[in-house]
């Protein structure tokens, strides 16, 4: 076992890599406790349940520069990873959007927004979800596609209560959750990152109009149909629907790391659930982009369709 090197600062956290003689260290009896908190990727080459990433020695520098770009951002992921599989959905949304949030006040997030100025697009019309009722079914299509349909506030708020409506269907009709144009959802809309006057009113806002805990609750009537960009919560909350459909040319990845944030829309709850929560860190951590035949392979998705 060797550290790869601290990043910027000791509490930042450091990349250790696990040779294949340290791999029966990690799967000790008594390194639950001792290692839940601390602040120290470790990475596996073999596999190994206490690794929070294993990867061949080729995947290295992606993770490597993970660490060196955002730290803070990095680390608060891996912690927050090592502690979901005992959490309750309740939890992990509660912890995630805490994490979020304090991301959100840090220098890493601070430094994006420099570099990356918003603007102000005009006013929208039309819905940013339409809602069609079938006798048989509840069609949700999210309806930005001039914008690859990225999840702005309103796009949240509209799938909210159109959520809402769905769980109260007297007769509990199947869901099928699409994207208009393009791409399902490329992710979190830029504009509005940032945006609220504090984050203990984002984190409030998240927490009480929270598509992830509806989807969570409605997962066993909830298909989901995915083509093009699938980014952020394109896939965060798609993880949480019973069924997912991929197109083939759909293309996944996490990207909020570049940022100095996390998955913020659920995604740290849903996804370990459906490919663990090591195949999770490496798509948190490096921002790399898979493709519907890997996301199949990895069970992130259950079919692939033309």
């Amino acid at each position: 076992m060797h550290t790869a090197g601290l990043a910027h600062e000791q509490l930042s956290g450091s990349m250790v890599i696990v040779e294949p003689d340290g791999a029966a260290f990690l799967d000790g009896p008594d390194t639950d406790n001792a290692l839940a908190s601390l602040p120290a990727l470790f990475v596996s080459h073999t596999p190994s349940r206490f690794a929070d990433v294993v990867v061949p020695p080729t995947d290295l520098d992606a993770l490597h520069e993970a660490f060196e770009r955002t730290p803070l951002a990095a680390m608060t992921l891996v912690l927050l990873l090592r502690g979901g599989e005992s959490r309750t959905t309740e939890q992990g949304l509660m912890v995630e959007s805490l994490a979020y949030s304090m991301l959100q006040g840090g220098p890493e997030f601070a430094a994006w927004r420099r570099a990356h100025r918003t603007g102000n697009r005009l006013a929208e019309i039309g819905p940013a979800v339409q809602i069609e009722t079938a006798v048989d079914t509840i069609t949700l299509t999210l309806s930005r596609p001039h914008v690859h349909n990225a999840f702005s506030r309103r796009m949240r708020d509209e799938l909210n209560e159109a959520l809402i409506t769905t769980l109260a269907d007297a007769e509990a009709r199947p869901v099928l959750l699409r994207g208009s144009g393009s791409s399902f959802c490329s992710g979190g809309d830029l504009d509005e990152f940032g945006s609220f006057a504090s984050n203990a009113e984002a984190h409030l806002v998240r927490l009480t109009r929270s598509p992830a805990r509806l989807m969570a609750t409605l997962a066993s009537r909830v298909s989901v149909h995915l083509h093009g960009a699938c980014m952020g919560a394109g896939i965060e909350l798609p993880a949480y629907a019973h069924r997912i459909v991929a197109a083939p040319d759909a293309v996944i990845s996490l990207p909020e790391i570049g940022l100095g944030l996390v998955p913020g829309a659920g995604g740290t709850v849903s996804i370990p659930r459906r490919i663990g929560r090591q195949r999770t860190a490496w798509l948190g951590l490096t921002g790399l982009r898979i493709d519907a035949s890997t996301a199949l392979d990895w069970g992130l998705v259950d079919e692939v369709v033309a």
